[in-house]
């Protein structure tokens, strides 16, 4: 299973994709915006995310009002719910400049849709859509969605596994180009949050859904996340991403920072090279430690030409020489005629040996 986002092809066996989600941290500044999409590319991600929605299509203020208290990571906030995502809202104009500076710089557009009319507004730039975990219960606008046909990336958090098989449903109905993320939605940056994260669910991914991408969208803090999921499958990564986590504003705090990205993107690449293709064999840069770390029979005695080799004249030592008897094949020199004088602490070779035993 491959997919294709812009000029990037994604599969089981290609490097990393990384997609750095700026979300609100453009702090309602395009040239902020601008500037975070420059650091990324340098950084090395592969896409720069947004969100489009507006705030009366995605939070109800009454809804969150009667709830008497802002609730996880939304109660740090020095705004009310409503008005903080107001304030996260990109005006429409925005997308044709974000995908003009991504264009420009030469990383791939990417945002995360929260209504109808913004899937269409943002159908007119992107090549994939990224659809957020809390919308995995709304069938119409994953369907909607879908029927874009182009990649989907959807993430899992705060789901039981029912709610991602009724979503995978959906989309799946009219396309199968997706990428399926495993994800957890507390943005607290609690180092506890690790004991939640659950990366062997993409093991139940990859069972039911072999012919997806796997992916991970995450809010912890470093990378050792992204390195455990692109060990059990994941090839799509998503993590937040600003230019300062001292920053006021919602995502700041535990978003990654161009030295962390640098630093996470190095260490997949490594860890993508010591995955290698799973065939053992002596490997190139070893094959010298077979001959110094390995065993061979060496002598115990002096034999003369014609005596038999018994077993306590031979012992197994390190190095091994060209032609040397080794230790698993002692049982086929025991008994055996010495072809020539040997010295003790030679080498036994099997040219040293006559073919037909004593």
């Amino acid at each position: 299973m491959e997919i294709k986002i812009g000029n990037r092809t994604i599969s089981e066996t290609s490097r990393p994709y990384f997609i750095a989600d700026i979300a609100a941290n453009h702090d309602g500044d395009i040239d902020r915006a601008y500037r975070l999409i420059e650091l990324a590319k340098e950084a090395g991600a592969d896409a720069a995310k947004f969100q489009n929605f507006k705030a009366e299509t995605i939070v109800s203020k009454g809804g969150f009002e009667s709830l008497g208290a802002q609730l996880s990571h939304q109660s740090s906030w020095k705004k009310s719910v409503f008005d903080t995502y107001q304030d996260a809202s990109l005006p429409d104009v925005w997308s044709e400049r974000l995908k003009a500076k991504c264009d420009e710089v030469g990383i791939e557009y990417m945002t995360s849709p929260y209504d109808f009319a913004s899937v269409d507004l943002a159908d007119r730039y992107v090549n994939a859509f990224k659809i957020g975990s809390g919308d995995i219960t709304w069938p119409e606008i994953l369907e909607y969605i879908a029927k874009k046909e182009k990649p989907v990336l959807l993430a899992t958090g705060a789901s039981e596994l029912c709610d991602v098989k009724r979503a995978m449903q959906a989309v799946l109905k009219y396309n199968k180009q997706v990428v399926l993320m495993q994800c957890n939605t507390n943005y607290t940056a609690s180092d506890d949050n690790f004991s939640f994260i659950n990366l062997n669910v993409l093991h139940a991914y990859h069972t039911l859904y072999p012919d997806c991408i796997l992916g991970l969208s995450d809010h912890t803090f470093g990378h050792t996340t992204v390195l455990g999921a692109y060990a059990l499958g994941a090839r799509v990564f998503e993590k937040h991403f600003t230019d300062d986590n001292d920053r006021e504003g919602p995502d700041h705090k535990f978003s990654m920072n161009p030295v962390t990205w640098k630093r996470m993107v190095r260490a997949c690449e490594e860890l993508r090279e010591a995955m290698g293709d799973g065939i053992k064999r002596v490997e190139d840069n070893e094959r010298d430690t077979v001959n110094i770390q390995r065993r061979a029979f060496y002598l115990q005695r002096n034999l003369k030409k014609g005596d038999t080799i018994e077993e306590e004249d031979i012992f197994p030592l390190r190095p091994v020489k060209d032609g040397a008897v080794l230790p698993f094949e002692r049982s086929e020199v025991i008994g055996r005629r010495a072809a020539r004088d040997i010295q003790r602490d030679e080498c036994l070779r099997w040219e040293d040996i006559e073919d037909v035993k004593g």
